[in-house]
């Protein structure tokens, strides 16, 4: 194993497994008089997706292609005392393509590569590079955490996550994951000044600057939040890149059932080709509404049902590699304005531990506009405390792509197996 592994030049993933047996965390030191501690914590993960592409020779040059992405972070938490923390995370992460991958190259499936957005800079660097494959590293976290009485105040590169949703999302404007992505587990870091006033026990407000390379590239929001009973709510309002926005969620306990919805209206400075929601062509809408709900099956069977509109997407599957042509919309796209390709998106997840080590899933998504979809069985194995394995398998239906032009949405996907071996400690 370790031989193949350093044909395939991965080096640091030799390191995790060869430091895996004392795998647990490090503790670098801990005062307890000052309450001052420093913990380690490394995760290394080796991914392989398979695809095998609809026949199209135009936008898939080789029907059959395979991406292997390995990836090793390091992140160094600190508590200084009761009111101030820190958190660095460093990832070095490699990724090989094999065949004519056209559109088939990780798709939505694997974390993305486009440059993070709200950044002042990347500090993503590039360690050697080809025609099929990459190698780079990357400072994905830098931050510090105050904790006064009246709230928090956190500065520098951080995770920032906003929506109820959890496959899609209305008002997560911050690096959102994409529905299909398997991988969900560290969002991309963003370059932040977020602070939150405790109004009462069950109220705040909060401020948040995220800062691009420029005023046009960067975000300003409001949000007041909080709850009530079994409802909790926010209001977020400000601005998005060079979009102004107002949005709403909530979340809440209905019987044996959670409900949790999102709204957002974004007045953007580009018309949309296709009209809006509301008959204009600026004030582009976003809307998630979902549920989930445990029955008394066995270890407890959880369905989870979302609905997603975006007027962001692409009415007719027919315009959308015209539409990525647009500088606008590429823009939109890359930074995930764009969650979804389409303008509507329906999703069921059941979900199921057999016992604490083994636990299996299937996903079904579709876009109800022009009938594609996909389904996604998976199971996960926690083989021990430290170290787990994931596999997936996605099945796409729908109208397949002719001469290079898409018919619908899912109907590009490929047929494509997932398998991740992950260790931490």
């Amino acid at each position: 194993m370790l031989r193949m592994l350093c044909r395939q030049r991965n080096p640091f993933i030799v390191l995790v497994l060869l430091l895996a047996p004392w795998a647990g965390g490090l503790e670098l030191w801990s005062d307890d008089e000052r309450g001052s501690r420093g913990d380690l914590d490394v995760a290394g993960k080796v991914t392989s997706l398979a695809s095998n592409a609809p026949s199209d020779p135009i936008l898939f040059p080789d029907d059959f292609s395979r991406t292997t992405l390995t990836r090793l972070r390091l992140g160094l938490d600190v508590r200084h005392n009761d009111w101030l923390d820190s958190e660095l995370a460093y990832e070095q992460r490699a990724r090989w393509l094999s065949g004519g991958t056209g559109l088939g190259a990780g798709g939505s499936v694997l974390p993305a590569e486009a440059k993070a957005p709200f950044r002042l800079t990347q500090l993503d660097w590039e360690i050697t590079a080809d025609d099929d494959s990459s190698y780079r590293h990357e400072i994905d976290r830098g931050l510090v955490a105050l904790h006064p009485e009246w709230g928090d105040v956190t500065l520098g590169r951080q995770a920032i996550g906003l929506g109820r949703g959890t496959l899609f999302s209305a008002v997560d404007v911050f690096s959102p994951f994409s529905p299909l992505e398997v991988d969900r587990e560290w969002r991309r870091g963003v370059d932040a000044f977020r602070a939150e006033y405790r109004l009462s026990t069950t109220s705040s407000a909060e401020t948040i600057t995220a800062f691009g390379e420029t005023w046009e590239q960067s975000a300003w929001l409001g949000r007041f939040r909080g709850y009530l009973g079994d409802i909790d709510g926010s209001l977020i309002f400000g601005k998005r890149a060079e979009d102004f926005m107002v949005g709403a969620t909530f979340s809440a306990i209905v019987g044996e059932a959670e409900v949790h919805g999102e709204l957002a209206l974004f007045d953007t400075p580009e018309a949309q080709p296709d009209s809006t929601l509301w008959g204009g062509d600026r004030l582009a809408t976003k809307l998630v509404l979902g549920s989930s709900y445990t029955f008394n099956v066995g270890n407890g069977l959880t369905l989870l049902g979302e609905y997603h509109y975006s007027d962001f997407g692409v009415k007719d599957a027919e315009d959308a590699l015209m539409r990525l042509q647009d500088s606008d919309f590429q823009k939109r796209y890359l930074r995930g304005d764009t969650q979804i390709l389409g303008r509507e998106a329906i999703a069921a997840q059941l979900s199921y531990p057999f016992n604490e080590a083994v636990n299996g899933g299937f996903l079904v998504l579709t876009n109800p506009t022009d009938g594609s979809g996909v389904v996604s069985p998976s199971l996960r194995l926690d083989l021990d405390r430290n170290l787990t394995l994931t596999t997936n398998l996605f099945v796409p239906w729908g109208a397949e792509p002719k001469n290079g032009q898409l018919r619908s949405e899912y109907g590009a996907s490929p047929v494509s197996f997932f398998v991740q071996a992950a260790v931490y400690y």
